[in-house]
């Protein structure tokens, strides 16, 4: 591999690096959630849940959207060696996140008790008090985030992330068993969905004082860049603010449409469904999508590292390039998005009764029995956002999730009020919505990149494999479980050796298919490792 095509490649291995740590900081949120979820019970789990929706929404509003923006605009500067514009345009971000993230932080605080009573959720004001904070702490971190990003190395935010998620889950357990023995009967979901916010302000402030850390170090480093600049044109206070604007609102938008379906499937679903497990299917919804998040934890990563290579390859005019690396982007999530997809149709059940026993599993497991081709369409959808970003089409994604938002609105508010599919109406919502983005983001990025996605190794093969994965493992858990019996300890076993079943004949399919071939595996994460392996058992020539 010559010099430029590694350095090229380089995003692929800065995206795994972050999809790691992005895989490992929501594995740490799942084992945690259970013995919190043990500790705090269902009732508080469900205003948990309904609380990070709403303290979500308000991150998108104030600074979710800076590390992408932030890395996008410094990536461009850098790629053309203007560094004092590049350091100048930091500087405002953060003023930016700064403000931004102090205001949301108020509004939140001030609001909660209002937004409460509009949601229908008893005990919803606390935790989000507690969350507030948060938010301002996020704004500077993620300022900070997209700064390392842009000069195209993600371990900065990866090591922060996962530092952040240690703290919370330490600091949730520990804070939800004592917010509960404080309580009484009357404010216990409260006080108990307060302890288990707790955690996530104490590790935004870890991961934050961590990323200070690595600026202080960096420093020198950026002074020897400001020596060596090549810019002609000293960019002005306001060209930059118009800058940050033009690329943070379009961010904002897309992500607050995203965002915004899951507040108003939980507003919707407060508000029609009339059973008095409301605030338990709530829970058990939210443990759906947890799971989900795991392998979209991978594309998200990818997006990350991918934006700041895509932009300054534009920045150059090396469009083919572009087109290759967008390619290699959608092959990579999608050899990982479909295993997971399958496997979680497949081991639903035993995964949920694993990681939650204590809650209703057999809901939780058919939800991902029936919802998990998510997994695809968010991989796609996130993907297809970020090529859109490259291209400078900030607007195409708000349009398509809105356009998106509106027809889920729709269904699911039919499905709440003329169905008896209660949570399930969520559910396919869920599905829906990222399958209509991403739609309409491929037609967009094929008319406005001159792409066109290579078909039968990106999709078919791996799909296929992955139905061939999917029942080897189901004959696996049916053999295990019978042998085993149904007890936890039996289960946990079953899960074990299933997975490592599924992750073999996987491996070995998709060789045999060939699915994955020596030309690719340079640009695949752990690459040159796999096709080791594979030489080694005879699957790649």
């Amino acid at each position: 591999m010559g010099k430029n095509q590694s350095k090229d490649s380089n995003f692929i291995k800065q995206g795994t690096i972050l999809a790691a740590a992005s895989v490992l900081s929501r594995i740490i949120g799942l084992l945690y959630r259970s013995p919190m979820t043990a500790i705090i019970g269902d009732d508080s789990n469900g205003l948990y849940s309904y609380a990070f929706e709403v303290y979500s929404f308000a991150l998108i509003l104030s600074s979710y959207s800076m590390p992408l923006a932030v890395s996008k605009l410094l990536s461009a500067k850098f790629a053309k060696k203007e560094y004092r514009n590049g350091y100048h345009i930091f500087k405002l971000a953060m003023i930016f996140a700064t403000f931004a993230g102090a205001l949301m932080m108020a509004v939140i605080f001030f609001a909660a008790p209002s937004i409460e009573r509009f949601s229908g959720y008893e005990g919803l004001t606390l935790p989000l008090r507690v969350l507030a904070p948060t938010i301002f702490i996020v704004a500077v971190a993620g300022t900070m985030r997209g700064f390392f990003q842009s000069r195209k190395t993600m371990i900065p935010t990866a090591v922060s992330q996962i530092i952040e998620q240690i703290f919370n889950a330490v600091i949730s357990i520990f804070a939800a068993w004592l917010f509960i023995k404080l309580s009484n009967t009357g404010n216990r979901a409260g006080m108990g969905a307060a302890g288990g916010t707790m955690g996530t302000l104490a590790g935004a402030l870890t991961g934050l004082a961590f990323l200070i850390f690595l600026f202080i170090i960096y420093m020198p480093r950026m002074q020897t860049h400001l020596s060596h600049d090549r810019g002609t044109h000293t960019d002005t206070a306001s060209e930059i603010t118009k800058m940050l604007a033009v690329t943070i609102l379009p961010i904002i938008l897309s992500q607050a449409v995203y965002q915004a379906s899951g507040i108003i499937d939980g507003t919707l679903f407060g508000r029609l469904y009339t059973g008095e497990d409301k605030k338990i299917l709530v829970s058990i919804y939210s443990k759906y999508r947890t799971l989900i998040n795991v392998p979209n934890a991978i594309s998200s990563a990818m997006a990350s590292s991918m934006i700041p290579t895509l932009v300054s390859l534009r920045a150059v005019g090396n469009h083919k390039a572009f087109r290759a690396k967008l390619a290699v982007a959608v092959k990579v999530n999608m050899v990982i998005a479909f295993p997971c997809a399958v496997g979680l149709t497949v081991l639903g059940t035993p995964i949920m009764k694993m990681l939650f026993p204590s809650t209703d599993y057999i809901i939780s497991g058919r939800m991902l029995m029936f919802g998990s081709i998510a997994v695809v369409f968010y991989a796609l959808s996130t993907i297809t956002n970020a090529a859109l970003q490259g291209l400078d089409k900030m607007n195409r994604p708000v349009v398509h999730a809105a356009v998106s938002l509106a027809i889920h609105v729709i269904l699911v508010a039919l499905l709440l009020k003329f169905t008896n599919l209660g949570i399930y109406a969520l559910l396919i919502g869920a599905v829906t919505f990222p399958l209509v983005v991403c739609i309409l983001n491929w037609i967009s990025v094929g008319r406005f990149g001159n792409y066109r996605q290579e078909i039968k190794t990106t999709f078919l093969i791996p799909a296929a494999s992955s139905v061939v994965m999917g029942i080897v493992t189901w004959l696996v858990l049916l053999l295990t479980t019978k042998l085993l019996g149904g007890s936890y300890t039996a289960n946990f076993v079953s899960v074990v050796i299933c997975m490592i079943v599924a992750v073999a004949v996987y491996f070995i399919m998709i060789f045999l298919f060939k699915g994955l071939t020596e030309k690719d595996m340079p640009d695949f994460p752990m690459g040159l490792r796999i096709a080791k392996i594979a030489r080694k058992l005879r699957l790649m020539r």
